[in-house]
């Protein structure tokens, strides 16, 4: 009896449930899958048969282009098997986005901050030159020292982690600059979930009253196109600022 009560508990940790009964976020999971210090801008042959792809080789831009445009801009380079900015200053400069739409995914990626930096990672993103910027369009995770950010304080739904002007984060389990941070994106339906570092910090239900009323009430009143599309491109922002970008991953679910 012993024996078999230990096999089922060992069963139920292996399908996401915790020994104290409670259900593993998803999102834990599929971090999980990709959270291996050792294997940086490869697949291991396990992460290829849950799915993964390399979305980053670590030595080109393949699989990247500038919004509205052909190709890596300038602005980027590839430093030490990193996606980084050459630009410099508080502009918005030229953000990169994958060349392939998605609509249900995981998305992952390391990234590491020089003091002060500000960028994001974009997703739902419609690449048409009638936008300028891709968050006119996307949500974004949004990546920032915000603790040593000078000028004006910034308020939690524009701090690190959070879904930028929308959802503050719950948690704050972000890393030191100079740091590597993982993220994981879970964007299921209208479901979706930022962790960082292996914690879940921002959940939301897109479409939901709550996500219409701050769409509407905010910033985003002034981007009638924002949050418009289910399926898009996803960015890296080059907020003119130093931050490097690593294991890019996605899982199309």
């Amino acid at each position: 009896m012993k024996k078999m009560f230990l096999c089922t508990m060992v069963i139920a940790c292996l399908i996401g449930i915790s020994c104290t009964g409670e259900k593993k976020d998803p999102a834990l999971i599929l971090y999980d899958e990709v959270a291996n210090p050792e294997t940086v801008n490869v697949l291991t042959e396990k992460q290829k048969q849950q799915g993964w792809q390399l979305l980053f080789d670590g030595k080109t831009g393949a699989g990247w282009h500038g919004y509205n445009q052909q190709g890596i801009p300038d602005f980027w380079a590839i430093d030490d098997g990193s996606l980084t900015m050459n630009s410099v200053g508080g502009g918005e400069e030229q953000d990169i986005i994958t060349d392939k739409v998605y609509k249900n995914y995981a998305f992952s990626v390391e990234y590491k901050l020089t003091p002060g930096a500000n960028s994001g990672i974009i997703y739902q993103v419609k690449e048409d030159p009638k936008y300028k910027y891709p968050y006119e369009t996307g949500a974004e995770y949004q990546i920032m020292d915000h603790e040593g950010r000078s000028g004006r304080p910034v308020n939690e739904m524009q701090s690190h982690g959070a879904n930028y002007s929308m959802y503050a984060p719950m948690e704050k389990p972000y890393l030191p600059v100079d740091e590597w941070n993982r993220m994981l994106l879970l964007v299921n339906g209208n479901e979706v979930t930022h962790v960082l570092n292996g914690v879940v910090i921002v959940k939301y239900t897109k479409y939901s009253d709550e996500w219409k009323e701050l769409r509407d009430s905010g910033k985003w009143a002034d981007f009638p196109d924002y949050g418009k599309f289910d399926e898009g491109h996803i960015s890296l922002q080059n907020h003119g600022t130093k931050v490097w970008f690593r294991d890019i991953k996605i899982k199309e679910l």
